[in-house]
């Protein structure tokens, strides 16, 4: 343990942890897909003709990494933040940090109509790695459909058994005991090794600055717990990582999250 307190954890470019994770698009209209990235001066596309880099320049030159202390931008040679591959009836994004994630999301909803490609989940290892440590080979050894499946149906399945609970509880105190127990569990388990976010529970209606922010707070929360535990914090929950989040984003803000 003594020696992994010393040894720092792998970063990316940009400074973040270095924990790779994949987006999901449900596609819909191959050719206007294709039109769009092609129009994106950020989006090089690969010879193969079905994949391109996304670099860190002109549309999105503008995104910001708060993890960066200095970094000094090189026009001549810009950060690929990721990769970008249609195969079949579906768009994958592969990126190497929650932020750059975070960072895509957003650009992409705006770069992308949502009749033509739209995010349906993302997939992402809950851990750090040692600078030595042998990193996977591609995103198919990382993540497994069937399991990834489980967990999130699993997850829905434990929500819906407190729901019910709740909602025959005699009291609004018995109520809010149950969730209160039932948030407290939640926090202290072990997260699992690969996970998935679902973007498919928002709907249509909701504004998207509210999704993009949820997604950011599930996924930032997840790295503090990856981060702290690898340097030896094994009480640090996904509640105090939560509370920190939310903190540092509304805080922030000036905003009083208190009532």
């Amino acid at each position: 343990m003594f020696e992994r307190l010393q040894k720092p954890f792998l970063t990316v470019e940009t400074g973040e942890a270095y924990q790779p994770i994949r987006l999901t698009y449900d596609l819909y209209q191959k050719d206007k897909l294709v039109a769009a990235l092609n129009q994106l001066k950020c989006c090089e596309r690969n010879p193969n003709g079905t994949s391109w880099n996304w670099f860190w320049k002109d549309e999105c030159d503008n995104l910001h990494f708060e993890s960066l202390d200095s970094f000094k931008k090189n026009p001549q040679h810009p950060v690929r933040l990721g990769t970008i591959t249609l195969r079949e009836d579906k768009l994958y994004f592969n990126l190497p940090s929650f932020k750059r994630a975070c960072l895509a999301v957003p650009f992409f909803y705006r770069a992308i109509s949502a009749d033509v490609a739209k995010v349906d989940h993302a997939d992402f290892l809950n851990k750090v790695f040692g600078l030595d440590e042998r990193l996977p080979h591609g995103f198919s050894e990382l993540f497994k459909e069937d399991e990834l499946e489980k967990i999130i149906q699993q997850r829905i399945h434990d929500y819906e058994v407190v729901q019910e609970k709740v909602e025959h509880a005699a009291t609004a105190q018995e109520a809010f005991t149950i969730l209160s127990e039932y948030t407290q569990s939640e926090s202290k388990k072990r997260l699992p090794y690969a996970e998935r976010y679902g973007f498919h529970e928002s709907t249509e209606q909701q504004d998207p600055d509210v999704i993009f922010l949820g997604f950011y707070i599930f996924l930032r929360s997840r790295e503090l717990v990856a981060i702290r535990r690898w340097f030896g914090e094994t009480g640090y929950t996904l509640a105090d990582a939560a509370d920190e989040t939310v903190e540092h984003v509304f805080g922030g803000m000036n905003i009083d999250i208190i009532e």
